[in-house]
């Protein structure tokens, strides 16, 4: 499916990265699913059946920074040319230490690292970069998940989920609602030979009532975990881990009330460059 770019530019006094991140948070909401910060600001996309100018317009209206105006521009873009834009543009791999490689079919093979994770980057979030998903996966190497079973919410490319994976999880259910994101989960999957996974499209509500998982991962908004959160508590066996990530620092205090209503105790927290990520078990 075709989507559109909409690149949002600024004028403001504050820090373009603190702009870029709250404005990702805010387009998020409305649908967007892919981001690309620059100097000058953000360039956002989405499918254009999910495009509703009115929902955008009112974000920028309401922005929770004061004394910004924005700028648009909005380009229709075929599906078949977001592979090349991210090969030239921006995907580059991302290396944890020589613990693990996140690189696309289109890098060379490197060797030395102790998991390698070849992911297809496509219109899915998910491929390191961002704060939260490289907050996720240091928290997911070093977690014992041999013979576990793993839940992966909003699960993008599916990168986490693979993860657990060639750790060791031995069922891998990973969830996403969006098809495009469905697709390429699957197909991520496939190019990491990790039939273990299986990919859902859907939201909450297709969890699997019939499995009580070790670990649940969710790197989704703030909306979303404080919606789901009660669902991810209950879909976790006594003793397992909840990790969420997909919000800003200021945001925990309300998310750690919501786990405490759900028999979620509070283990651990970690943030880089204002986001954040959450560890609690389940009592």
């Amino acid at each position: 499916m075709d989507c559109y770019e909409i690149y949002f530019t600024y004028d403001a006094a504050a820090d373009p990265a603190v702009i870029n991140d709250l404005l990702a948070v805010e387009l998020a909401e409305t649908g967007f699913d892919s981001f690309m910060p620059e100097a000058e600001g953000l360039r956002a996309y989405l499918p254009v059946d999910r495009y509703r100018q009115e929902d955008v317009e009112r974000r920028l209206r309401d922005f929770p920074l004061a004394g910004v105006r924005f700028y648009t521009a909005q380009t229709r873009i075929p599906a078949k040319d977001w592979n090349e834009e991210w090969e030239k543009h921006y995907f580059r791999p991302v290396r944890i230490g020589r613990r693990c490689l996140l690189r696309a079919p289109f890098h060379p093979a490197e060797t030395g690292f102790e998991y390698e994770l070849v992911i297809h980057p496509k219109m899915a979030f998910g491929t390191g970069h961002h704060e939260t998903t490289s907050l996720m996966l240091d928290e997911i190497l070093d977690l014992p998940l041999d013979g576990n079973a793993v839940l992966d919410m909003g699960c993008g490319t599916a990168v986490l989920a693979i993860l657990a994976a060639k750790k060791g999880a031995t069922q891998v259910v990973a969830v996403d609602i969006d098809e495009w994101a469905y697709r390429n989960a699957s197909e991520n999957c496939l190019l990491n030979d990790t039939p273990q996974v299986q990919v859902i499209q859907g939201d909450a509500g297709q969890i699997p009532g019939d499995i009580a998982f070790d670990c649940v991962f969710a790197n989704i908004t703030r909306n979303v975990l404080m919606n789901d959160i009660r669902h991810y508590a209950s879909s976790l066996k006594p003793g397992g881990i909840l990790l969420t990530s997909g919000f800003h620092t200021e945001d925990l205090p309300l998310l750690k009330a919501e786990c405490r209503q759900n028999r979620l105790e509070w283990l651990s927290s970690a943030e880089r460059n204002h986001w954040a990520i959450m560890k609690t078990v389940k009592r």
